[in-house]
């Protein structure tokens, strides 16, 4: 197990450029399974989740090649349709939460699947619900193997039909959208997810062949058809990690230019910092962060006491919130967070609590912080990292505190950061990995 030792007190300056988007990259990789063509994919993160994801499309006989740095050739012409259903294959899965998004394409190409519960961030229950409906309406069966507790998916053929979603699910979209594209017939998904990954992965796929409309919107109409092609494709920067970046210059920059970040698909992210008070400067596609000596946390118009809580998009991201609460911590004012979609993921806070901040933690899901406005300081502590996004917000408490702490579990931030010690380091930041 690593850990993270931290010297507090530094301040960063200088410019950093945001990696490819994890979310999107899972995804649009786990998309290649739908053709035998060749499909090259730019922009890739170099984190955990997505490496463990590139391995096990490697075991299954996806021709795999690094062109480059972030770059990569996937071609699933000549696959091992026996592995998929073996036992290390499915333990794989069950430890990556990410190959959950390979049932829609297995299902649409080869018309089977197997799926045991995924791992991932423990922030609580993440029902795969919405996905099984999906593939339900679509024409797939489920048979529960009590022996090996996995669920067999099959269908003779996927025929399109309307569909309802029950929550706007941003997985169980894509892996109903990547199963709909081969479908007989036409599939309309109403309340589907529409954030940035979703409207990438389904640019793509046009570029496939595949024929989609209602793209940005909650609903898409997607006519079916035999097969798709090879392309290439971009990721976007990662918005999470942009947010993240964020919060850093809030808490500990001195000055820090945030390059390339796609500002259009930013959507609510940049006001919900302004809303604590964070100046943020926009420079074409970049964002500046200058030095604030103090950030002064809005009220509503009414003068009532600011709340910020997690929708889906357009609306806040949930995978911010708990950056968002460390900032508060040292604004000046309060503000209630509303953890709407996991209820597990405000328990980081009693961390927070421990290193100095004033927060009162309501429930499972609601957090009152009361900002120190810089006049207390954190202090540091020892910790561990429950989940990539809490992780991510303890190494800014951290690098924002009095004295040294330390971080364990980091294993948890690099499936979700890329080399993020030697990128704040360059900027002045004091992080040993141990």
């Amino acid at each position: 197990m690593a850990a993270f030792i931290i010297d507090g007190g530094h301040p960063l300056s200088g410019t950093i450029t945001p990696q490819g988007a994890k979310n999107e990259a899972l995804e649009v990789i786990c998309a290649t399974l739908l053709t035998p063509e060749k499909v090259v994919i730019e922009n890739i993160p170099d984190i955990r989740d997505v490496n463990n994801l590139i391995m096990l499309l490697k075991d299954i006989g996806v021709k795999v090649e690094k062109l480059e740095a972030n770059k990569y050739s996937f071609q699933a012409d000549d696959l091992n349709l026996d592995y998929l259903e073996s036992d290390e294959f499915v333990k794989k899965c069950s430890s990556l939460r990410g190959s959950v998004l390979m049932i829609g394409p297995l299902l649409a190409r080869f018309h089977k699947a197997i799926i045991a519960k995924p791992g991932g961030d423990k922030i609580g229950r993440r029902r795969l619900d919405t996905h099984f409906l999906g593939f339900k309406c679509l024409g797939a069966k489920f048979r529960h193997l009590d022996d090996r507790n996995v669920y067999e998916i099959g269908a003779e053929k996927l025929t399109g039909c309307y569909m309802l979603l029950d929550e706007a699910s941003v997985t169980g979209t894509a892996n109903i959208i990547m199963a709909a594209v081969l479908a007989e017939g036409t599939t309309t998904i109403y309340n589907a997810a529409c954030e940035p990954y979703i409207q990438q992965l389904c640019k793509m796929l046009g570029r496939m062949g595949a024929r989609i409309s209602g793209i940005a919107s909650n609903l898409l109409v997607i006519e079916g058809v035999e097969s798709l092609k090879g392309t290439d494709h971009r990721v976007l920067p990662d918005m999470i990690e942009v947010g993240s970046f964020i919060g850093m210059a809030a808490m500990v920059g001195d000055g820090i230019r945030i390059k390339d970040v796609s500002v259009a698909n930013l959507g609510i992210i940049p006001d919900a910092f302004r809303r604590l008070g964070v100046q943020i400067d926009i420079d074409g596609d970049d964002l500046f962060i200058p030095h604030q000596k103090h950030y002064v946390v809005d009220t509503f118009i009414d003068g009532t006491i600011m709340t910020l809580s997690d929708a889906p998009w357009p609306g806040l991201t949930p995978d911010l919130l708990s950056v968002l609460i460390v900032v508060a911590t040292q604004g000046r004012g309060s503000v209630l967070f509303h953890q709407k979609m996991f209820e597990s993921r405000l328990f980081f806070v009693d961390k927070l609590i421990d290193m100095g901040a004033q927060i009162i933690l309501c429930d499972p899901h609601r957090a009152v912080v009361v900002g120190h406005d810089h006049q207390v300081t954190l202090r540091g502590g020892r910790m561990a990292s429950p989940d990539i996004r809490a992780g991510i917000a303890l190494l800014i408490a951290a690098m924002s505190a009095n004295g040294k702490s330390r971080i364990d579990n980091i294993e948890q931030i690099d499936r979700g950061y890329e080399n993020i010690e030697a990128r704040l380091n360059a900027l002045g930041a004091k992080i040993e990995r141990v």
